[in-house]
């Protein structure tokens, strides 16, 4: 079976390179401060270890939503009217220039691979919230990666719900690779639920899916995360996963 290859950049941000292509997660390229939006702001505390001319060439984009600068920036706007294809919802499709097509849920497009065959992109439900969040947050999407002699790869994007999971799970599982998102991302917009996994319910996602292998992201480098990397790590200990999780620094690489 093909490697995997996942480079941390930040944030939500990371390079896949599966099949010999290249993915680029949720780009988030900007500088630390403060990001209004609407009546709120969302603090960013670190910037990118890899800088947006540093990440080369991609295949395409992942991208989950666009409609909060903690997934899309300024910078990961720019990047994306250069990228050859930009696959997310449709209402990121109706809002951003460039090549972005929507992948409705459950629906997939193929890419070739340098090998002569093809890299498989499905949507999948992602649910940024509790129970009836959609019309407050706005629509957010998934993804799972398949393809001949390759790895099954879940990349989460900001979901909050272990029932989409299980749902994911029943399609496509068991998963060889899970990037989850995670944090327990809190903000006013949605006061009572946190609106990423916590750090206990990405390791009961990792269980659901049968992943071997976790890489979280989307758990640092802005203020509104309430549980961190450490807490990752206990929970997963707890469930007696912690061999699966792989926690990268900031710039780091692995290969799965």
């Amino acid at each position: 079976m093909a490697g995997l290859g996942i480079r941390y950049v930040g944030g939500p941000t990371a390079l896949i390179e599966l099949g010999g292509v290249r993915l680029l997660t949720d780009p988030t390229f900007d500088e630390p401060g403060e990001y209004p939006i609407g009546s709120r702001v969302l603090a960013k505390t670190a910037g990118p270890a890899v800088p947006a001319d540093a990440v080369g060439p991609v295949d395409a984009v992942l991208l989950s939503h666009d409609q909060h600068p903690d997934n899309l920036d300024t910078a990961g706007r720019a990047l994306l009217e250069t990228a050859p294809l930009v696959l997310s919802t449709r209402a990121a499709r109706g809002r951003i220039r460039g090549a972005v097509r929507a992948l409705p849920n459950w629906e997939h497009t193929e890419l070739p691979r340098p090998d002569g065959g093809t890299l498989r992109i499905t949507g999948v439900p992602a649910q940024h919230g509790p129970d009836g969040s959609e019309p407050i947050v706005g629509e957010v999407t998934g993804f799972v990666l398949s393809g001949d002699g390759l790895p099954t790869v879940y990349v989460s994007g900001d979901n909050a719900s272990l029932d989409v999971v299980r749902a994911i799970a029943d399609r496509f599982g068991p998963f060889d690779v899970a990037v989850l998102f995670a944090g327990a991302a809190r903000t006013p917009l949605v006061p009572d639920a946190p609106l990423t996994l916590t750090s206990e319910q990405t390791a009961q996602a990792a269980e659901i899916l049968g992943a071997e292998q976790v890489v979280p992201l989307h758990f640092e480098h802005w203020g509104h995360f309430t549980e961190d990397g450490d807490s990752l790590e206990a929970a997963f200990a707890a469930a007696g996963l912690g061999e699966r999780l792989h926690r990268l620094k900031p710039g780091g690489s692995v290969e799965l």
